[in-house]
């Protein structure tokens, strides 16, 4: 199997960009969500219109679909205005990412039948570009055979995320996927980190547009179903597609595209990765990823600390050139900062800004941004 490709004519991208806006609360909102801020190194730069550029050497701005929901198209269009308006792909409800990403691939297999698909995240964050893009040619050389994904070298016992269990080594990086492993415990993860066999789940998939879509047939025919009604209503021209892609939509099960197809789809290989990934799933990410002093705090220019360490501190507010936050005697704290809300939290409690939003929407206080 050849592992270098110097031709992608058929080649589509699909971004998912989806999002509610609750992991980086107050900075995300409904109308906001993480995928539109400037969360990595670059701060004038989105994540989105980072994922997309980082692709731009195998995938031009032509052969590009975001998938976003429909409320957020206009917002995520001016974050990437150099894509066409065709880019733009608006699910009219939230139903996870098997029915987005096979609405998407039967896009792209209807304008290209030799369509090879390739669907990322639009919210991660790479540290090693040019080993990123080596590791995407080796996975799209796999799809040629078989659905294959990517799965991230692991660096810790991490209990967040999904893993992918190694079978057989197909050639080079190119292994079978033995199995999907929901998010394990504390000692399950342990074990897993020392024995070697398992994989970060990145969420990042290749495949011809054609097998993939018979994978849907045969193993999420409630999805095909609304695939094919899309697509029978796209013959009669755009009006006629909308008002079916609104229906398939109401009626798609919430369903994710790991357990709709990829748990079931033979064969299936895995990439291993290792170009310095993160999934930013909180401001605990956001303060590994960024510049820090000697302290190990990252804080704006007006703020100031005395005896406060490992603390990260943002402030997004239009007044933030004009006030000064004070840390006095605090370590491994979040402080961040909009016009309407400030946040509070300690670092290691990142993951739990959810529950904020949720009290915020039973108090009926939540944003309506």
């Amino acid at each position: 199997m050849s592992h270098r490709i110097d031709s992608l004519p058929h080649l589509h991208l699909v971004v998912l960009a989806g999002g509610s806006g609750t992991r980086f609360w107050p900075a995300s909102r409904r109308l906001l969500p993480k995928q539109l801020l400037a969360l990595a190194q670059d701060p004038e730069t989105s994540l989105i219109a980072e994922t997309v550029r980082r692709i731009e050497p195998l995938c031009p701005p032509e052969r590009v679909l975001v998938a976003t929901g429909a409320h957020l198209v206009d917002v995520t269009r001016e974050a990437l205005p150099w894509l066409p308006s065709s880019a733009f792909l608006g699910e009219p409800v939230a139903r996870n990412t098997a029915p987005c990403i096979a609405w998407a691939t039967a896009i792209a297999a209807r304008r290209d039948p030799e369509a090879v698909v390739m669907v990322v995240p639009s919210d991660h964050h790479i540290g090693e570009p040019s080993r990123f893009l080596e590791v995407l040619r080796t996975a799209l050389a796999s799809a040629e055979h078989a659905i294959t994904t990517v799965g991230i070298h692991p660096t810790r016992a991490d209990t967040g995320y999904g893993y992918i269990e190694l079978g057989e080594r197909v050639e080079g990086d190119v292994y079978q996927v033995e199995r999907f492993v929901e998010k394990p415990n504390q000692s399950v993860a342990e074990g897993y980190l020392r024995g070697g066999r398992h994989l970060w789940n990145s969420g990042m998939f290749f495949f011809r547009a054609a097998e993939f879509l018979d994978a849907v047939r045969t193993f999420a025919p409630e999805v095909w179903s609304g695939i094919e009604r899309i697509e029978r209503a796209a013959k009669q021209g755009p009006e006629a597609e909308g008002e079916a892609t609104r229906a398939a939509f109401a009626a798609f099960p919430s369903i994710s595209v790991d357990y709709a197809v990829m748990e079931k789809a033979t064969p299936l290989h895995v990439v291993r990765g290792d170009f310095g990934w993160s999934d930013l799933g909180s401001w605990e990410s956001a303060w590994e990823l960024a510049a820090k002093d000697e302290n190990g705090n990252s804080i704006t220019e007006q703020a100031v600390y005395v005896d406060a360490h490992d603390n990260l501190v943002i402030d997004r507010s239009s007044r933030a050139r004009d006030k000064v936050v004070a840390l006095l005697g605090v370590e491994g704290m979040c402080v961040v900062q909009t016009d309407d809300a400030l946040l509070v939290i300690p670092r290691n409690r990142s993951q739990d800004v959810r529950r904020i939003v949720e009290a915020l929407q039973k108090a009926d206080k939540h944003d309506k941004t």
